[in-house]
């Protein structure tokens, strides 16, 4: 691990030289990304006012207002100028894979936009997330050919490493999409995956990368300043969602990657895959979970409704913050239990554990569901003119005989 603070230049009074320093160019992107995304986002908010670019509430709805929902503009804009502040990695293959990572990132960013305002047919989103998907796979050999010894599985070749790499950006991306249904969430999550993953590569001379990860960070940050504000609320929309599940991806995959030589680099984890996996354990459960009710239902996986975690733990009593801040908490908590706990275990057992926490979160859930459910019905029985004292004696005699 080679993190050395310059001390020699701090020694020899060389402040200035400090900023040239990768470490500190990451930290600063962070800093300055942030204030971007905080100075822009009124302005934002304004335009969108003025225009009338708000989402109206609706059933799935969990905000009464009508509400701008152009923050992803500045989550973009920051975390661009942010990172390119800097002259970054000489490595070839760094700058390529970068330079195709933002082409993909605009091409979301206008298809985010035009879907915020328009709305688009979800075939064509889909389409158009795999063509920026398949940019960094196919020109830049972007993917993951390495299953770490899962099922006993370890190197694949491309029919297999190509189609399931452009799986994992489309899985990441719409996961996060999905779960920005409440202030905070999507935003919250991201910004503790995003800072998970730059920390990695900073720690591990991956400047060009960490820098990426720490700037989208501080623009997540900025921005939820806003989410959370009752006063100047903003939401990402899918312009933000597609661009921090884009970039989610990204990081998701070089991780991956990089950590191949986990045989050899002693800084490199033989369990990578299971790291990204609870590093996005809530979008990753919560978008299995909902595909999988509303298939056993017999609907269509891809129909809106509120059977999302976060709407049971809004219709269960929680406020925004608190239920956001429960699931930032279930990623940090179970994230520092794995790397307290996984010691030398086998990626393959840790995929069975990882299953088995899948199915407590499903059973969680289903019982949080049904309380939510019993209530709205005493909830209606209580409004109801037919149900009255008698009606309430009469359910008592009855319950009291059963």
């Amino acid at each position: 691990m080679k993190l050395e603070l310059p001390l020699q230049i701090l020694s020899e009074g060389n402040f200035g030289n400090i900023i040239h320093h990768d470490v500190y160019q990451c930290l600063l992107s962070f800093l300055i990304a942030c204030f971007l995304s905080i100075i822009s986002i009124p302005i934002i908010i304004n335009l969108s006012n003025l225009l009338h670019l708000t989402a109206k509430p609706g059933f799935r709805s969990s905000h009464e207002t009508e509400t701008p929902t152009l923050g992803g503009i500045a989550i973009f804009a920051a975390t661009l100028i942010a990172y390119f502040l800097w002259p970054h990695s000489e490595n070839i293959l760094d700058s390529n894979l970068i330079s195709l990572a933002m082409t993909g990132v605009i091409i979301l960013f206008f298809l985010g936009i035009k879907d915020d305002i328009l709305a688009v047919d979800p075939t064509k989103k889909l389409i158009i997330q795999i063509f920026a998907s398949l940019i960094l796979v196919a020109m830049g050999n972007f993917k993951v050919d390495n299953f770490y010894g899962i099922f006993g599985i370890h190197d694949v070749s491309d029919f297999i490493s190509i189609p399931l790499t452009v799986f994992i950006f489309i899985a990441i991306i719409n996961s996060i999409n999905l779960i920005d249904g409440i202030d905070g969430l999507a935003g919250g999550i991201s910004l503790i995956a995003g800072l998970g993953f730059g920390i990695w590569f900073i720690l591990n001379d991956h400047f060009s990368f960490g820098c990426l990860a720490f700037a989208m960070s501080g623009s997540l940050l900025g921005f939820l300043r806003f989410n959370f504000s009752k006063t100047s609320k903003i939401f990402m929309g899918d312009t933000g969602s597609l661009i921090v599940g884009y970039l989610l991806s990204i990081f998701s995959v070089e991780f991956l990657t990089l950590n191949v030589g986990y045989q050899h680099d002693p800084n490199a984890y033989f369990n990578a895959p299971i790291i990204v996996m609870v590093l996005l354990i809530v979008p990753i459960f919560d978008t299995l979970r909902v595909f999988i009710v509303r298939i056993f239902k017999g609907g269509s996986p891809f129909i809106a409704d509120r059977n999302h975690m976060h709407h049971i733990l809004i219709d269960s009593g929680l406020n925004h913050f608190w239920a956001s801040f429960t699931l930032w908490m279930a990623t940090i908590v179970n994230t520092t239990l794995f790397f307290a706990f996984h010691g030398d275990i086998t990626n393959t057992a840790s995929l069975y554990v990882y299953i088995g926490m899948f199915a407590s979160y499903m059973i969680i859930a289903t019982v949080l569901k049904r309380r939510v459910t019993s209530r709205k019905r005493k909830r209606n029985l209580a409004k109801s003119p037919s149900f009255n004292d008698d009606t309430i004696s009469a359910s008592k005699k009855l319950f009291r005989r059963q």
